[in-house]
């Protein structure tokens, strides 16, 4: 199959690549090795969009994070995904203060507007479940959360809107050069493409090295992640940092988008890309930091964990350049690579309108509509949906009150597997974890999408529920 430019990749940095480069008249194609896009480093991912001044503002990704922060807010209207203006605070001990001091220079120094110490008082009024040990805070107000996969689904769909096309198990196997083009082989066919651009996450060297490039190497970073109860609800109204220290940014309190609170990460160095357990003892040592934060947290609030691994390098800064004519690396997209995906996009798209003129794309859509979220809206607007489609009143998922019409457009855009109807709806995703509503989630798959229940997987092969 031949096309002009070809992502290899579906996670974050990938569908911002898709939606980007989709504003031109442009051939894309899209290719990523697992069943869904965003099941890699994206779906186990803390969701902060962070204001950038964590970071070395000399470094290459600190300024694509704080123009990743503006762009996001802009997104989150077009393409109609949530995004939750929190702010977050970096909080200061005793003998702390010069820190915050250096950090709120370096925010100052990057333009992020409304950066500032705050006092004791001042926490007392904003922050009162804060450590009473606690002196002083520095306030990132630019800072937002949001829920990284519906992010990649409405990028996704907005691209695709606009022809390009989307191959999920797709993995890449070899690549060549030849006569000016580059040669992808995946298991299941041979794509030919002037330009590809390698969004490939934890496996962004190899797929380099496939090529002939040698990259940065990857580093795999794993991080434990524990999720409260919503019923507890947000133990802060902002993202609650320690102090940061030069390997980590250490154990966060994170306010979520659909309301509950997330604690962690650990920060572990890794041998394996796909090593994602969780502890006994990485969860004792999340619970402990957060308590020396947020005294009030209980660990009964816990229920649910997972782990995260991140595709860190020694050098610390994206590697994002063209290695050799037409191919792109993007490499060691680690955080806050999450905040600059579309900063990074954007990097890309210039470097590509340096071997070819970018004609906006005629005819181009420009937005696009979630599917509604039942548990939010109004009684009146519940009675609305209901009169439109009877099955917005019949309730799959009891913890999240998810409808049958929702987890059916959730088909219908896109989702092949128990996870990627759970990242686009939040069915399976509360305390039962899925006792209630899987079974009729996956009826409701066999009949939509006309496959037997042995073939339903909760994120692609090898993970059938199902046998015989």
């Amino acid at each position: 199959m031949k096309t002009g430019v070809l992502i290899i990749g579906g996670g974050i940095v990938g569908a911002s690549l898709a939606y980007e480069l989709a504003k031109y008249e442009l051939d894309i194609v899209l290719l990523e090795k697992e069943a869904e896009l965003s099941f890699g480093v994206t779906k186990a991912n803390s969701g902060i969009v962070h204001t950038g001044f964590q970071s070395d503002p000399g470094a290459f990704k600190t300024r694509l994070a704080v123009r990743g922060n503006a762009l996001y807010k802009q997104l989150a209207k077009i393409l109609d995904f949530p995004l939750v203006p929190t702010g977050e605070l970096v909080v200061a001990f005793p003998g702390e203060l010069e820190g915050l001091k250096r950090m709120k220079e370096i925010g100052e120094q990057l333009g992020i507007p409304g950066v500032e110490i705050v006092n004791r008082d001042w926490l007392d009024q904003n922050e009162p479940r804060l450590s009473k040990e606690i002196q002083f805070a520095l306030v990132g107000p630019t800072a937002d959360v949001f829920n990284p996969y519906e992010t990649v689904y409405a990028m996704a769909e907005q691209a695709s809107a606009n022809g390009v096309r989307i191959y999920c198990e797709h993995e890449v196997t070899a690549i060549k050069a030849d006569d000016g083009l580059w040669q992808v082989q995946t298991q299941k066919g041979c794509f030919t493409s002037r330009y590809v651009v390698n969004a490939a996450g934890l496996y962004s060297d190899k797929i380099a090295l496939m090529g002939g490039m040698k990259v940065p190497r990857i580093v795999p970073w794993k991080g434990e992640e524990y999720l409260l109860d919503r019923h507890a609800k947000w133990l802060t109204r902002r993202v609650i940092f320690p102090l940061p220290k030069k390997e980590t940014k250490g154990v966060l309190v994170i306010p979520t988008a659909d309301g509950n609170t997330m604690i962690g990460p650990t920060a572990e160095a890794v041998p394996d890309c796909e090593e994602h357990s969780t502890s006994r003892s990485g969860k004792s040592a999340i619970v402990a930091n957060v308590k020396n934060l947020v005294p009030s947290l209980k660990e009964e609030q816990i229920i649910a964990s997972f782990a995260g691994v991140r595709p860190t390098t020694e050098q610390g800064d994206f590697h994002i350049q063209e290695d050799r004519e037409g191919f792109i690396n993007l490499v060691g997209i680690q955080s806050p690579g999450l905040t600059a995906a579309p900063a990074i996009a954007e990097e890309v798209a210039k470097m590509l309108g340096q071997h070819q003129d970018l004609v906006p794309r005629k005819g181009y859509i420009a937005g696009r509509t979630a599917i509604p979220r039942f548990r939010l809206l109004s009684n009146k607007e519940r009675n609305g949906l209901i009169k439109q489609d009877p099955e917005f009143g019949e309730i799959v998922c009891r913890c999240e009150l998810v409808t049958k019409a929702e987890v059916k457009q959730a088909i219908r855009r896109g989702a092949r597997t128990l996870d990627g109807i759970k990242f686009r709806t939040r069915t399976q995703m509360g305390r039962c974890h899925g006792s209630f509503c899987t079974m009729k989630i996956m009826s409701i798959m066999a009949e939509e999408l006309r496959i037997p229940y042995e073939a339903i997987s909760k994120r692609g092969k090898g993970t059938e529920l199902i046998k015989g």
